[in-house]
């Protein structure tokens, strides 16, 4: 009886009505979750029975059914912070958590360090990255992030940068080592490290021999060498420079270097004086010291030793990298967010806690670094807010409330005509 029938038709629609309030409820619910991604209620009607088999037309509906419900990940809001260590991404990404079943997925980059060093999320999860090298090189090597040792050794100089200019007008000087001072042309006093992380002053004295062509001497005080006496300089390197006729230049030979410190340092530490690049080594002898007639000057000298330090604070940049800063002014590159990318956000599973899990139907994911083959970018000291629109779940809501009376009228009209149907017995 085609009466019958239409109970079942509204209690369908009851159903759905039901399930759709469900997901809005859940929606509204999470309206204050970080990163969460709102869903939607999609239906289906239900198979129709035809009044003509399949020659089609004239069919009756059996009513409507809750088909998928789809999350929407369009892109939230982003809210900024004063934590260092929060992270929002803006675009096509998730950030990949080492979860309690394998690897999960979120967009909640609300992220702390444990007592261990380990970026993890607010259960407790690790975060993974790309993890960097000694140099501070990010590679292609994943894993989970930590900060590892709060301290970093000292690191000898064995590279000293120069940039200076040799008065040409300068007249031959014969080079004593008792009295560099009184002998030399030109002198200049540099900051390095020895293998400990001490600060040892080395002075360089220039001085001319003929025209083009100049000594360098290396020389600490005897306080700092090894067996030598406060006061006397004690000579650790030495070599040549010469300049062509333009003043630019030529060839730089070394003849001896072994800096022998005292008080524990490693004996016969070597320091390449890096003076440019000459044109006996390919160069066009520009970018290098030079002789001009001008007076003798240095215009800046850099060394890459330094000495022990310990972590004093740390930053995310906009691409994910974390870098570590210490107190002897060095900083270092610990490692990068990975962003995980699928084919089909939407096939994704929600395993709770902010949580998402690969499926057949998402594919795999594809790991990378931010902002590269259309992965979102990071920002640092930034959360992502949830996408929900409370004024537009409001709409839903009230729309599955007027779908849910409509229905149950449905239900009531059968049921009056039923009761019809029995009182003609009467």
């Amino acid at each position: 009886m085609g009466l019958l029938s239409s109970f079942n038709v509204g209690v369908s629609g009851l159903k759905a009505a039901g399930s759709s309030m469900t997901v809005i409820g859940d929606n509204i619910a999470n309206a204050g979750t970080f990163g969460y991604k709102k869903s939607r209620a999609e239906f289906q009607d239900m198979l129709s029975k035809s009044l003509k088999g399949i020659d089609g037309g004239d069919q009756i509906g059996s009513g409507t059914k809750l088909a998928h419900v789809t999350a929407q990940y369009t892109q939230g809001n982003i809210q900024r912070t004063e934590n260092v260590t929060d992270l929002a991404m803006n675009g096509n990404g998730f950030f990949v958590i080492e979860g309690p079943h394998g690897l999960g997925y979120t967009r909640d980059g609300t992220f702390h360090f444990d007592k261990e060093g380990h970026l993890i999320n607010g259960d407790g999860y690790k975060v993974n990255g790309f993890q960097a090298d000694e140099a501070g090189d990010i590679t292609t090597k994943t894993g989970a992030i930590k900060l590892g040792n709060t301290t970093i050794p000292a690191k000898a100089t064995d590279e000293l940068n120069i940039s200076m200019n040799l008065d040409s007008r300068d007249s031959i000087k014969q080079f004593n080592p008792q009295d560099p001072e009184g002998t030399s042309n030109f002198n200049s006093s540099m900051t390095i490290f020895d293998g400990v992380g001490s600060q040892r002053v080395v002075t360089m004295y220039m001085n001319k021999v003929a025209d083009g062509n100049w000594e360098y001497h290396a020389m600490v005080d005897g306080a700092d060498a090894q067996g030598g006496q406060e006061g006397v300089m004690v000579e650790m390197a030495k070599g040549t420079v010469q300049f062509n006729q333009k003043g630019e230049l030529q060839q730089v030979t070394e003849q001896s270097n072994s800096f022998n410190f005292n008080n524990g340092a490693q004996p016969g530490q070597k320091i390449k004086f890096n003076f440019g690049e000459s044109i006996a080594e390919g160069g066009d002898g520009r970018n290098a010291i030079t002789q001009y007639g001008s007076q003798s000057s240095i215009a800046r000298h850099t060394q890459n030793g330094a000495s022990a330090a310990t972590l004093t604070s740390m930053s995310f940049n906009d691409d994910g990298i974390l870098t570590a800063a210490y107190d002897n002014g060095a900083t270092r590159n610990i490692a990068q967010i990975a962003v995980a990318k699928f084919e089909n956000n939407e096939g994704l599973f929600k395993m709770g806690k902010n949580l998402f899990k690969e499926t057949r139907k998402s594919g795999q994911a594809a790991l990378g670094k931010p902002q590269v083959d259309g992965r979102a970018q990071v920002l640092s000291k930034s959360i992502e807010l949830s996408n929900v629109d409370i004024a537009d779940e409001f709409i839903n809501m009230m729309n599955a409330q007027r779908n849910f009376q409509a229905n149950t009228k449905t239900i009531t009209t059968a049921d009056q005509m039923l009761q019809e149907v029995l009182n003609i017995k009467r």
